[in-house]
């Protein structure tokens, strides 16, 4: 259980570097999006060789795996929007409403038992978010592109949860990489077309930050949260993924500025974030303890 708490805290840690990527890369969501899993998908292929892993995946298996890759794609596309419309903070503050998705999707989808305590706390949540999209109304665009995309990807992690404990970690997110580069190619025209491009080639620099984003940011993490999945629940692991704003905004705050954009509701919904990730935390520690 401990070494699956710290593969989490671990890719927390990246994920929050992966929206810094996203202000610093100039490529519009969409691409960016698409070439983070088409570097992903390429360096998941390299390791999957290099490790001689192998399985006879039938074509539904493969199919059933990569579709899920597409929710985990789009949840990427709205998340960027969000940081381009609006700014990192709000875009990593917005990306925590996938502890309330879970919480009523997962009973759903699933026919788990509904967790009223799972439901209260991803209530603290929403408030936080309801105080923060109350301070600038300049950023409500850019708020609602980045409430759709926890939605994509609390889908992501409910369904991913039925895959860890059948399939390889590598294996898995190689096809999902793939059926999210496919998914989101078959998009691409039609996304396009509405939102013309000038290039749709990266240059120099931002092909550097897309293979450190597809590296350290995507592979690295969802491996590490796929293995974490086979110990802690799609719930848990999504709610502490909340504490990526803490490391996100802190970066934000440091080398782009963004504390002069905020005022005093932003600082109380992202502490309201933050209390339900500890309620959460003392909640799933006691029950680890009385289970032992």
């Amino acid at each position: 259980m401990k070494k699956a708490y710290a593969l989490l805290h671990i890719s927390v840690f990246f994920l929050a570097l992966s929206a810094i990527f996203g202000k610093l890369i100039t490529l519009n969501e969409g691409l960016l999006s698409w070439y983070r899993v088409f570097f992903a998908a390429l360096i998941l292929f390299i390791l999957l060789k290099r490790n001689k892993k192998r399985a006879a995946l039938s074509l539904k298996e493969k199919f059933n795996i990569g579709k899920i890759g597409l929710f985990l794609t789009l949840s990427w596309v709205f998340f960027y929007a969000s940081i381009k419309y609006a700014n990192i903070s709000i875009g990593v503050v917005c990306a925590c409403m996938a502890s309330f998705f879970t919480a009523v999707l997962a009973p759903l989808l699933t026919r788990s038992k509904f967790r009223l305590s799972e439901f209260l706390l991803s209530g603290l949540t929403l408030i936080g978010i309801a105080l923060i999209f109350s301070f600038d109304t300049s950023f409500r665009l850019g708020i609602m592109l980045g409430i759709i995309s926890p939605l994509f990807f609390s889908l992501y992690y409910i369904y991913n949860k039925r895959l860890v404990a059948k399939y390889d970690s590598l294996l898995i997110n190689y096809y999902q990489m793939l059926g999210g580069m496919i998914g989101l190619g078959i998009l691409m025209p039609f996304y396009l077309h509405y939102f013309p491009v000038p290039s749709l080639l990266p240059g120099l620099k931002d092909t550097v930050y897309l293979v450190a984003l597809a590296a350290f940011c995507t592979v690295l993490v969802y491996v590490f949260v796929t293995e974490s999945l086979k110990k802690i629940s799609a719930f848990t692991a999504n709610l502490t993924m909340n504490l990526e704003p803490v490391y996100a905004i802190a970066i934000a705050f440091l080398f782009f500025e963004e504390g002069r954009a905020v005022n005093s509701s932003f600082y109380i919904g992202l502490l309201t974030v933050i209390i339900s990730v500890i309620l959460q935390t003392r909640i799933s520690v006691r029950e680890t303890k009385a289970q032992k």
